[in-house]
Protein backbone atom coordinates (compact mmCIF):
# COMPACT_ATOMS: atom_id res chain seq x y z
CA UNK A 1 0.00 0.00 0.00
CA UNK A 2 2.73 2.43 0.99
CA UNK A 3 4.82 1.53 -2.08
CA UNK A 4 1.98 2.39 -4.44
CA UNK A 5 1.34 5.65 -2.62
CA UNK A 6 5.04 6.55 -2.82
CA UNK A 7 4.97 5.81 -6.57
CA UNK A 8 1.98 8.16 -6.90
CA UNK A 9 3.97 10.88 -5.12
CA UNK A 10 6.95 10.31 -7.43
CA UNK A 11 4.70 10.61 -10.49
CA UNK A 12 3.27 13.84 -9.10
CA UNK A 13 6.81 15.23 -8.82
CA UNK A 14 7.41 14.29 -12.46
CA UNK A 15 4.18 16.01 -13.47
CA UNK A 16 5.24 19.08 -11.53
CA UNK A 17 8.54 19.22 -13.40
CA UNK A 18 6.89 18.67 -16.78
CA UNK A 19 4.35 21.38 -16.08
CA UNK A 20 6.52 24.07 -14.51
CA UNK A 21 9.75 23.50 -16.46
CA UNK A 22 9.30 21.53 -19.68
CA UNK A 23 5.99 23.06 -20.73
CA UNK A 24 7.19 26.54 -19.83
CA UNK A 25 10.13 26.34 -22.21
CA UNK A 26 8.88 24.14 -25.04
CA UNK A 27 5.11 24.78 -25.25
CA UNK A 28 4.31 21.79 -27.44
CA UNK A 29 1.36 19.41 -27.58
CA UNK A 30 3.77 16.52 -26.99
CA UNK A 31 4.56 17.90 -23.54
CA UNK A 32 0.84 18.36 -22.83
CA UNK A 33 0.30 14.73 -23.79
CA UNK A 34 3.15 13.63 -21.51
CA UNK A 35 1.65 15.59 -18.62
CA UNK A 36 -1.73 13.89 -19.19
CA UNK A 37 -0.05 10.47 -19.27
CA UNK A 38 1.80 11.19 -16.02
CA UNK A 39 -1.42 12.37 -14.37
CA UNK A 40 -3.06 9.10 -15.41
CA UNK A 41 -0.15 7.15 -13.98
CA UNK A 42 -0.24 9.11 -10.72
CA UNK A 43 -3.96 8.55 -10.22
CA UNK A 44 -3.56 4.88 -11.19
CA UNK A 45 -0.98 4.39 -8.43
CA UNK A 46 -3.34 6.17 -6.03
CA UNK A 47 -6.13 3.76 -6.94
CA UNK A 48 -3.75 0.84 -6.50
CA UNK A 49 -2.81 1.99 -3.00
CA UNK A 50 -6.50 2.44 -2.14
CA UNK A 51 -7.26 -1.08 -3.37
CA UNK A 52 -4.37 -2.48 -1.33
CA UNK A 53 -5.80 -0.64 1.68
CA UNK A 54 -9.20 -2.24 0.99
CA UNK A 55 -7.54 -5.64 0.66
CA UNK A 56 -5.81 -5.21 4.03
CA UNK A 57 -9.20 -4.31 5.54
CA UNK A 58 -10.61 -7.47 3.86
CA UNK A 59 -13.07 -5.44 1.78
CA UNK A 60 -11.86 -6.96 -1.50
CA UNK A 61 -10.47 -10.40 -2.31
CA UNK A 62 -8.08 -9.48 -5.12
CA UNK A 63 -6.85 -6.57 -7.19
CA UNK A 64 -7.38 -6.79 -10.97
CA UNK A 65 -4.67 -5.70 -13.40
CA UNK A 66 -7.06 -3.92 -15.79
CA UNK A 67 -7.61 -0.21 -15.05
CA UNK A 68 -11.31 -0.36 -15.95
CA UNK A 69 -11.90 -3.30 -13.63
CA UNK A 70 -10.03 -1.50 -10.86
CA UNK A 71 -12.33 1.49 -11.25
CA UNK A 72 -15.40 -0.76 -11.14
CA UNK A 73 -14.07 -2.51 -8.03
CA UNK A 74 -13.45 0.85 -6.32
CA UNK A 75 -17.00 1.95 -7.15
CA UNK A 76 -18.35 -1.29 -5.66
CA UNK A 77 -16.12 -1.14 -2.57
CA UNK A 78 -16.76 2.54 -1.76
CA UNK A 79 -20.24 3.21 -3.25
CA UNK A 80 -21.12 5.99 -0.78
CA UNK A 81 -17.96 8.03 -1.40
CA UNK A 82 -19.07 10.60 -3.99
CA UNK A 83 -15.68 12.30 -4.02
CA UNK A 84 -13.94 9.05 -4.98
CA UNK A 85 -16.47 8.39 -7.76
CA UNK A 86 -15.81 11.91 -9.05
CA UNK A 87 -12.05 11.18 -9.13
CA UNK A 88 -12.71 7.87 -10.93
CA UNK A 89 -14.70 9.70 -13.61
CA UNK A 90 -11.90 12.29 -13.89
CA UNK A 91 -9.36 9.47 -14.35
CA UNK A 92 -11.46 7.77 -17.02
CA UNK A 93 -11.82 11.08 -18.87
CA UNK A 94 -8.05 11.62 -18.81
CA UNK A 95 -7.59 8.11 -20.24
CA UNK A 96 -10.01 8.92 -23.06
CA UNK A 97 -8.07 12.12 -23.77
CA UNK A 98 -4.79 10.24 -23.85
CA UNK A 99 -6.09 7.64 -26.30
CA UNK A 100 -8.00 10.07 -28.52
CA UNK A 101 -7.01 11.40 -31.91
CA UNK A 102 -5.79 14.98 -31.53
CA UNK A 103 -4.61 18.00 -33.45
CA UNK A 104 -2.33 20.87 -32.47
CA UNK A 105 -2.92 24.60 -32.35
CA UNK A 106 -0.55 27.48 -31.63
CA UNK A 107 2.46 25.36 -30.75
CA UNK A 108 5.48 27.19 -29.29
CA UNK A 109 3.17 29.95 -27.99
CA UNK A 110 1.45 30.69 -24.68
CA UNK A 111 -1.89 29.37 -25.92
CA UNK A 112 -0.65 25.99 -27.16
CA UNK A 113 -3.69 23.72 -27.39
CA UNK A 114 -4.30 20.02 -27.87
CA UNK A 115 -7.67 19.49 -29.55
CA UNK A 116 -8.92 15.93 -28.99
CA UNK A 117 -12.09 14.20 -30.14
CA UNK A 118 -13.59 11.77 -27.62
CA UNK A 119 -16.97 10.05 -27.05
CA UNK A 120 -19.15 10.37 -30.12
CA UNK A 121 -17.45 13.44 -31.52
CA UNK A 122 -17.12 15.51 -28.33
CA UNK A 123 -14.28 17.97 -28.91
CA UNK A 124 -12.08 18.76 -25.92
CA UNK A 125 -9.45 21.49 -25.93
CA UNK A 126 -6.56 21.06 -23.51
CA UNK A 127 -4.42 24.13 -22.95
CA UNK A 128 -2.00 25.24 -20.24
CA UNK A 129 -4.77 26.64 -18.04
CA UNK A 130 -6.97 23.53 -18.19
CA UNK A 131 -3.90 21.37 -17.63
CA UNK A 132 -3.10 23.37 -14.48
CA UNK A 133 -6.63 22.67 -13.20
CA UNK A 134 -6.12 18.95 -13.85
CA UNK A 135 -2.77 19.09 -12.05
CA UNK A 136 -4.33 20.82 -9.03
CA UNK A 137 -7.17 18.29 -9.00
CA UNK A 138 -4.64 15.45 -9.01
CA UNK A 139 -2.84 17.03 -6.05
CA UNK A 140 -6.16 17.11 -4.18
CA UNK A 141 -6.69 13.46 -5.11
CA UNK A 142 -3.34 12.49 -3.57
CA UNK A 143 -4.26 14.36 -0.37
CA UNK A 144 -7.63 12.56 -0.40
CA UNK A 145 -5.95 9.14 -0.70
CA UNK A 146 -3.47 10.03 2.04
CA UNK A 147 -6.34 10.99 4.35
CA UNK A 148 -8.09 7.65 3.78
CA UNK A 149 -4.92 5.61 4.30
CA UNK A 150 -3.89 7.55 7.42
CA UNK A 151 -7.36 7.10 8.99
CA UNK A 152 -6.65 3.37 8.81
CA UNK A 153 -3.46 3.77 10.84
CA UNK A 154 -5.20 5.78 13.57
CA UNK A 155 -7.68 2.98 14.29
CA UNK A 156 -5.07 0.81 16.00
Amino acid sequence: MKDSFDEALQELKRVEHLFWVSLKYTRTVDVIKHVIDRLISCIGFGFESLLKYAKEKKLVAGIPDNAGLRCDLLKQTFPDNAELIDYINFYLRLRKLSNAEYTRREEFRRHVTMIATIDRGEIVEVNIDSLKEDYERTKKFIAFIKKIINEEKEEY
